[in-house]
């Protein structure tokens, strides 16, 4: 199918493979050189100046060129190079595809080559999982369990897997987030766990779970009751601060169904701090995503009719300055009847610049930069709709090469 590749498991194959078979491509490519005279760049670069270029290339780009020949599969492959890579500031984020089905896998669109790629992704077994993203790691946690989880890099299937959370292992609701420091690599993992009281549906135990990688251990950071509230499956950290949403449970009259909760991950709080810290979303919302774009807080939401709050009627961006919510974007109303039946909620999420936003019920993908104020289509995904009510879902990540779990 045009626009579909499967290049990262062949690429990593050749590439640990002896590549006699491009020498002999570039030994015809030489002859045409000699014959028309000219000089090859590649002969007069020293190895440094070389690994410089090529680690601002593309991440699909740099594979290809470890394929190239002897001294560039050498070059790609060595630490220096990787650190050389660690140093460009980031990779435009790439966007999973997957279906609800019991085989992880799926398709990683590339913003920049604007081309999709077959993808397995390591350790997890079903696709039944909560997910979090950060500067080239993955985080997977079971959704079945609550207590399975594992961190990896998509890009060069590195995986680990993580002890058990503590707490229960039942919550009612379960939230991840996930932030790596792009100069140590070191990671933070956070879980934030919601269960209704026995008996009372207006209150509701919530707990946070911290995992630091450098201690290789769990903390409980804080728990609290909260009335009229509950945790539910949205979080992020930007900048060490936890953001999670929470839901109203019914009690009392809020003038919206969702409120966001701000927890700075330095100070392990003591109970009863958490609720001082809510903000409220800037208007009625169907569903609302959180996403850390250059460790500052973005929600795309749904917009819910005045009369009817659970009808979408739109699709909105805002940026998180202080405590106060910045509208940035609304998508246009031919991008949102572009997803024919749109559903009240969505998948989103995003990272650097990019934010890309897809209907559970179809796999078409739309993407918005931010730096450029630009909506556009992506190319069309290689996934088929097997049967009629088959759904789809997917995240965002930043391909990496130099980060491991």
């Amino acid at each position: 199918m045009e626009g579909e590749t499967s290049w990262i498991n062949r690429c990593i194959d050749d590439m640990a493979k002896d590549i006699s078979e491009f020498d002999s491509f570039l030994g015809l490519s030489d002859k045409t050189t000699k014959e028309d005279s000219g000089v090859s760049v590649d002969s007069i670069l020293p190895d440094d100046l070389l690994e410089r270029i090529i680690a601002y290339l593309p991440i699909a780009s740099i594979f290809r060129a470890g394929c190239v020949c002897k001294r560039w599969h050498e070059i790609i492959s060595s630490k220096r190079f990787l650190w050389n890579f660690s140093h460009v500031i980031s990779q435009k984020p790439w966007y999973f595809m997957f279906t609800s089905s019991d085989e992880p896998i799926g398709y990683a669109f590339d913003p920049v080559l604007r081309k999709w790629y077959g993808i397995e992704l390591p350790c997890i077994e079903t696709s039944n999982c909560f997910i979090a993203s950060s500067c080239g790691l993955v985080c997977f946690m079971d959704n079945d369990s609550r207590s399975k989880l594992y961190v990896c890099n998509p890009i060069t299937k590195d995986c680990k897997t993580l002890e058990e959370p503590p707490g229960l292992k039942f919550s009612d609701y379960s939230a991840l987030a996930l932030s790596v420091n792009r100069v140590s690599h070191g990671y933070t993992i956070s879980i934030v766990k919601s269960k209704q009281v026995p008996g009372n549906f207006f209150q509701w135990d919530l707990s946070i779970y911290i995992y630091d990688s450098a201690k290789m251990m769990w903390v409980t950071s804080c728990t609290e009751v909260l009335t009229g509230w509950r945790g539910g499956d949205e979080s992020v950290i930007c900048d060490g601060v936890l953001y999670f949403l929470i839901y109203s449970t019914g009690g009392g009259t809020p003038e919206n169904r969702h409120g966001l909760i701000m927890y700075k991950l330095s100070s392990r709080s003591s109970h009863g701090l958490l609720i001082r810290s809510f903000i409220p979303v800037p208007c009625p919302l169907t569903c609302g995503r959180l996403m850390n774009l250059k460790e500052k807080l973005v929600m795309v939401g749904g917009i819910g009719k005045q009369d009817r709050t659970d009808i979408i009627k739109g699709i909105g961006i805002w940026i998180l300055n202080g405590k106060e919510w910045q509208e940035v974007a609304r998508m246009p109303q031919k991008y949102f009847q572009g997803f024919g039946e749109f559903d009240d909620v969505f998948a989103s999420s995003g990272t650097d610049d990019l934010i890309y936003i897809q209907s559970y019920g179809a796999p078409a993908l739309l993407v918005y930069d931010m730096n450029h104020k630009h909506w556009r289509w992506s190319q069309k995904c290689p996934v088929t709709k097997r049967f009629p009510l088959q759904l789809f879902t997917g995240f965002c990540f930043e391909p990496r090469l130099e980060i491991a779990p």
